[in-house]
């Protein structure tokens, strides 16, 4: 089931809600540039498993109102405290991949984990995706500019470029161009937005304010947001644990599915 929400005067969340009768929840935030359909495979599965699977689309992207601005991890927080206060969820998994792993773990801060019982990030964009004079890890500056250049002169040839990166396992020719449908969904100036959040943006405090067991998956060959920033969250998050994954690249969700399902449901479980 599918519905908006209203974040701000004149911007609207989409949400995706399935089992809403479910035992469990897991509120899922999406990476970039994708949508809550990166989460087809949980989604085909948990809700079997008894879960309420709620996939938000973050501003600017799928179906969601497509602002000018609101794309830095305070608002897209924000928006994620007003779907939480909205639908009333208590005690819930807070999920989070890539970007969205960075937006879940500025929500934890910023609204001290209101609601949320348990983390689990995937490949998440934190603390800095990028290198920095005192945090040697991450991308080069450079890679996340040419990004930005790549989406303002020909986005299309620019998310083709990102996908061949994102995943390790062999994908056919029809997952590729249903991955590139999600990216051109969409808006450009929301792409190159994120893409400046993660030059302006850090998250070494807000590690630090985690106080839930939080989950860490990661894959080990992760080209876009390198296995050792997984390494470091797990040094800095209280009562966290990382589960790498050897057969996996950046959607480790995709790549080793029925492990990772397996691992979320484990974890929520335990």
């Amino acid at each position: 089931m599918g519905y908006y929400i209203k974040a701000e005067a004149d911007v609207k969340i989409y949400v995706e809600d399935l089992n809403p009768k479910g035992n469990k929840t897991i509120l899922f935030l999406h990476g970039w540039p994708g949508s809550h359909k990166l989460f087809e495979y949980q989604f085909d599965s948990l809700p079997k498993m008894g879960f309420r699977c709620i996939g938000i689309d973050t501003r600017g992207f799928g179906y969601s109102d497509k602002p000018w601005n609101g794309y830095n991890y305070d608002r897209l927080s924000d928006d994620v405290r007003v779907v939480i206060d909205s639908l009333k969820l208590k005690d819930i998994t807070l999920a989070g991949h890539s970007t969205g792993g960075a937006i879940a773990i500025r929500y934890m801060a910023r609204h001290k984990g209101y609601g949320v019982s348990k983390l689990a990030l995937f490949a998440a964009a934190a603390p800095s995706l990028i290198k920095r004079p005192n945090f040697p890890y991450g991308l080069n500056k450079e890679t996340v500019l040419q990004i930005i250049d790549g989406t303002y002169s020909d986005r299309p040839k620019m998310l083709q470029g990102f996908g061949d990166n994102f995943f390790y396992k062999h994908i056919s020719e029809a997952f590729s161009e249903w991955f590139f449908q999600l990216g051109l969904q969409a808006s450009g100036w929301a792409t190159a937005a994120i893409a400046k959040t993660w030059i302006n943006e850090v998250l070494f405090s807000d590690l630090k304010a985690i106080n839930v067991p939080t989950l860490i998956i990661h894959g080990i060959h992760d080209e876009v947001v390198p296995f050792e920033l997984g390494e470091i969250q797990k040094q800095t998050i209280r009562n966290s644990k990382l589960i790498p994954f050897n057969y996996s690249g950046h959607g480790a969700f995709y790549d080793e599915r029925d492990k990772f399902n397996k691992e979320l449901v484990k974890f929520i479980e335990e």
